[in-house]
């Protein structure tokens, strides 16, 4: 309890992952990691990474490991990945992730690829990320392009925090709708 009487509302916790086999090795640097740790620093959360993780084995050891927490109720509230998530024989970031969810939630996932191709990249229905729940933390894949992860992050923008406050245990709340007057029924109801 604050000083008021009020509920102390913890700081959220972020994980940003990147699944690179190049960037791991230095061959250049990642930069769309950096863009998903700054814009969740600037939305408040403490973020650790972004880690960098050659593709296949050694990304899917990390994401265990940083999942794992969730298990234990010692998990980020959010694991954001970037990178691993096309049709090449190397992108595995989606498989790592299913093998840790407790379950997805594909509609998330497939705003996340209708964004891109919105802003005129057909490519991007190529993207296998997933999205879902592994404890209390919320899995997001993203590409590992800079366009495609700015185009991530705006969905996110919408439903992130409303996400993180359900599985909180947060009431529902309608986001954009009044409440109904007392006997009013809404339009499904009616019939």
């Amino acid at each position: 309890m604050g000083a008021a009487g009020g509920a102390v509302n913890a700081v959220r916790t972020a994980v940003v992952l990147v699944a690179s086999t190049r960037a791991a090795a230095g061959v250049y640097a990642d930069t769309a990691g950096p863009l998903i740790a700054n814009w969740l620093a600037d939305k408040g959360f403490d973020v650790r990474g972004p880690i960098v993780a050659a593709d296949g084995e050694p990304f899917a050891a990390a994401l265990a490991e940083v999942v794992g927490g969730a298990q234990t109720g010692s998990g980020a509230d959010v694991v954001i990945t970037s990178g691993g998530t096309g049709i090449s024989p190397t992108d595995r970031t989606p498989q790592a992730t299913a093998a840790l969810l407790d379950y997805e939630i594909p509609g998330l996932a497939e705003a996340l690829r209708r964004r891109g191709v919105d802003e005129g990249v057909p490519t991007a229905v190529l993207s296998r990320g997933l999205v879902g729940v592994a404890g209390r933390t919320l899995v997001v894949n993203l590409p590992g392009s800079t366009g495609g992860v700015r185009d991530g992050l705006a969905v996110l923008d919408g439903v992130l925090m409303h996400a993180l406050d359900q599985l909180a245990g947060g009431d529902h709340v309608r986001a954009g709708h009044g409440h109904l007057p007392s006997g009013h029924r809404g339009p499904k109801e009616h019939g």
